[in-house]
């Protein structure tokens, strides 16, 4: 087993992840919900992730050619999904949901995609499949992305004891604060989607 591209996988995947960076946002958008359904959408979110970047490491390429899209409008797709929830966790005026409607739109966006599975997630797997040298390798890449998510959803399943610290008035900054960060998340993601566009065109020209 190659355990120096296993740590590259995971290292490079976890910080892009960035778990502890999740937690207020998921508790910004789940810290109302029983516990149940918290842990559920958490899970959901997590193998929703999985889901896209296997997709993306085995299709990725293929997909986003035939579709005549470029990786820099995906990441523009997602800056401009985060702009829309991050507005609504700022302004208050997120839907009360129904438990099983809720949980799953929840756990589908913004959390499952682009927040952790993301353009940086997707390109950073892409790229390691392009350098990958047979089976072995594809392999590793795999165990390493599965390692991320496992992680991820183990930060998430215990970080309801956050919610019994802050109560209802915690939760309630929290999630201004989490719409800030997503906020800003939104507009870089825009901005370098902006920024490899100008460079994809200029060098083109």
């Amino acid at each position: 087993m190659n355990l120096k591209l296993f740590g590259e996988v995971f290292v490079t995947l976890l910080v892009i992840v960035d778990p502890p960076g999740m937690v207020p946002v998921f508790l910004a958008l789940t810290g109302t919900l029983p516990v149940k359904e918290r842990i559920r959408a958490g899970t959901q979110a997590v193998l929703l992730a999985l889901g896209v970047i296997v997709i993306f490491a085995v299709a990725g390429q293929t997909l986003l050619d035939y579709l005549h899209v470029q990786l820099p409008a995906l990441q523009g797709a997602g800056g401009l999904l985060l702009v829309l929830v991050a507005l609504q966790l700022l302004t208050g005026k997120t839907d009360e949901p129904s438990e099983q409607a809720g949980t799953s739109n929840v756990a589908l966006v913004p959390l499952g995609t682009p927040l952790l599975a993301g353009p940086g997630a997707i390109v950073a797997t892409m790229l390691f499949v392009q350098r990958a040298d047979g089976l072995n390798d594809y392999t590793v890449i795999g165990l390493g992305i599965i390692a991320v998510m496992a992680t991820v959803w183990l930060v998430l399943r215990f970080s309801g004891g956050i919610v019994k610290l802050l109560r209802p008035g915690g939760i309630e900054v929290l999630t201004r604060i989490a719409g800030l960060l997503l906020a800003a998340i939104a507009v870089q993601l825009i901005a370098d989607a902006v920024a490899a566009f100008v460079e994809l065109y200029t060098a083109a020209a």
